[in-house]
């Protein structure tokens, strides 16, 4: 039997990069997913590869009500949502003196308040399915500080929120866990200096699918006992 047979689950982001990536594992392991972004060309061709287990929803993560739509819409095509990964973000290198207003609200809307509405639209129908997966995506910048200002501080609030909604959640059933990746061969850091990634213990980047074997653990009920915690797959950047 395939790792993910007969769940049904909501992929925010997953139009490219990891998030497209996670919902081909997926779909390989039995899942029926519905792939949300901004990106609508990128996600219609992504959910025409992946064929009838896949629906593309046209999606703006920091839109509550669109939200609310979207459950709806993955529900009428494939029943209770059982697993939300919380993949999208939007990355930004300037420290606290390069930052204004504006664009702090941005990423912390993108990056953080987006997992907060994820969160929220998804309880009805998990309590439905009796139980579910939150897999939040952070970053090593969740764990440790960064020059990125914005960018760090929103991933810290997710492995906060993350704990909090374990604790709350938890009794329904409901697990919730954070993914820290370093640095992944993304379209997010395209022009990263190689220096970076080759300054972590494995000496490389990582391929996206290196995160989705992760994210597949977290999804399915092999990891049936984990919740509330951090799942690092950094190369070892944070232990040095």
């Amino acid at each position: 039997m395939a790792r993910l047979d007969g769940k049904v689950a909501v992929i925010t982001g997953g139009a490219r990069g990891m998030g497209a990536e996670h919902a081909r594992r997926f779909v390989a392991e039995g899942a029926s997913v519905v792939i949300s972004d901004v990106l609508k060309d990128d996600g219609a061709a992504l959910a025409d590869e992946l064929g009838g287990k896949a629906l593309f929803l046209a999606h703006d993560v920091t839109d509550g009500s669109r939200w609310d739509e979207v459950v709806r819409e993955a529900e009428e095509a494939f029943g209770p949502v059982d697993v939300l990964v919380n993949n999208a973000g939007i990355s930004s290198g300037s420290g606290l003196q390069g930052t204004d207003e504006e664009h702090f609200r941005r990423i912390i809307d993108v990056n953080q308040v987006s997992v907060f509405l994820g969160m929220k639209a998804v309880l009805p129908s998990m309590r439905r399915a009796a139980g579910g997966s939150i897999i939040n995506v952070s970053s090593t910048s969740g764990l440790v500080g960064s020059q990125a200002f914005a960018y760090t501080a929103s991933k810290f609030a997710v492995r906060g929120m993350t704990k909090a909604a374990a604790i709350e959640l938890g009794p329904m059933g409901i697990r919730v866990n954070s993914v820290h990746p370093g640095y992944i061969r993304t379209p997010m850091i395209t022009g990263l200096p190689d220096r970076l990634p080759a300054a972590t213990p494995l000496g490389r980047a990582a391929d996206p699918s290196e995160v989705s074997s992760l994210v597949l653990y977290l999804a399915s009920d092999e990891s049936s006992f984990s919740t509330g915690s951090e799942f690092v797959v950094d190369g070892g950047f944070t232990a040095q």
